[in-house]
C-alpha cells in the first residue's frame, strides 16, 4: 500500500481536485484506491454526493472507537464512490471539534496510520485530503503518509501558504526522526495572466529541487467533473486538466534515484 498525502496550510489551491483526479487515474489503470477525507469542511465527502451534516460513522468516530484496530469496523465506515475500485472513508463536520476533544490523550497522532493498517492488503493507494491548519488531523496525515504532495496555486499568496507548510513539514520531520519525500505541485495556472506566469517562475527559481516542472492548469471541466460527482477522466478523458494530472502520476510513481 502507497499512502500519499496531499496538503497546504492555505485552502483553495486544488487539493480535493489533485486527490480525486489522481485517485481516478490509478484507479484507471486498475489501482484498488482508498480516498481519505481528514478536512472538517468535508470536500471530498461532499464531492461524492455525501452529506458530511448526516453520516452515522466517519473518520471522526476513529478517533473514540478502540474498534478503529478492528478492520470490520474499519470497512465499515467507507463509502462507494462512482468507480468500483475506489471507496471513501468519509469527514464529517464534527472533525472540528477533534482538536480540542482529543487535546493531552497519547496516541492522537497515530490513529490514522493504525485504522489504514487494517486495510492494508485491500488496497494498493491511499489518497489523503487534508486540512489547511496545523493540528491533530494534519499530523495524522504526515505520520501515516509515505510521499506529500503539495498543490499550490500559481499567485503571489499562496507563496506563503507554502512557506508554512514546508516549514511545518520540516518540524514534523524533526520529531518524527524521518524523512518524507515531497513534491510541491503548481495548480490553477493561467498562462495568459502575468500573476500566474511570475508565481510559477518565482516557484521555480525558490524549490528549483522538489517543485513539478509542469503545472495544472485551469480547466473549467475539473468544476464539472466536481458538480456531477464523478471523476475528472471519466467526464474528459483527454481534457487540459486530465492530461496534466497524468503527467503528473507518472512523475509521483517514477523511480527514485539512488
Amino acid at each position: 500500500m502507497r499512502i500519499w498525502s496531499i496538503a497546504n496550510q492555505k485552502g483553495g489551491v486544488g487539493k480535493t481536485t489533485s486527490v480525486v483526479s489522481l485517485g481516478g487515474l490509478l484507479a484507471e489503470q486498475g489501482h484498488r484506491v482508498l480516498l481519505v477525507d481528514l478536512d472538517p469542511h468535508g470536500s471530498l465527502t461532499s464531492y461524492f454526493k455525501q452529506d458530511p451534516d448526516s453520516l452515522d460513522r466517519s473518520l471522526y468516530h476513529l478517533f473514540f472507537e478502540q474498534r478503529h484496530k478492528d478492520k470490520a469496523f474499519v470497512q465499515s465506515v467507507l463509502k462507494p464512490t462512482s468507480l468500483p475500485n475506489v471507496s471513501l472513508l468519509p469527514a464529517t463536520t464534527s472533525l472540528a471539534t477533534l482538536e480540542r476533544q482529543v487535546s493531552g490523550q497519547d496516541g492522537m497522532g497515530l490513529v490514522l496510520a493504525r485504522s489504514l493498517a487494517q486495510l492494508w492488503d485491500d488496497y494498493d493507494y491511499v489518497l489523503l485530503d487534508t486540512p489547511p491548519i496545523l493540528g491533530v488531523l494534519l499530523v495524522n496525515a504526515l505520520a501515516a503518509c509515505q510521499r506529500l504532495v503539495i498543490p499550490t496555486q500559481t499567485e503571489h499568496l499562496a507563496m506563503k501558504g507554502l512557506e508554512r507548510m514546508i516549514h511545518t513539514l520540516k518540524m514534523v520531520m524533526r520529531s518524527q526522526n524521518r524523512n518524507l519525500p515531497y513534491t510541491i505541485v503548481p495548480t490553477l495556472f493561467d498562462r495568459r495572466t502575468g500573476a500566474s506566469l511570475t508565481t510559477l517562475k518565482e516557484m521555480r527559481r525558490t524549490y528549483t529541487d522538489t517543485l513539478w516542472d509542469e503545472a495544472i492548469p485551469v480547466d473549467t471541466r475539473l468544476r464539472d467533473a466536481s458538480h456531477q460527482g464523478v471523476f475528472p477522466h471519466q467526464l474528459e478523458p483527454d481534457g487540459r486538466g486530465v492530461r496534466a494530472y497524468r503527467h503528473l502520476l507518472k512523475q509521483l510513481n517514477a523511480p527514485v534515484e539512488s
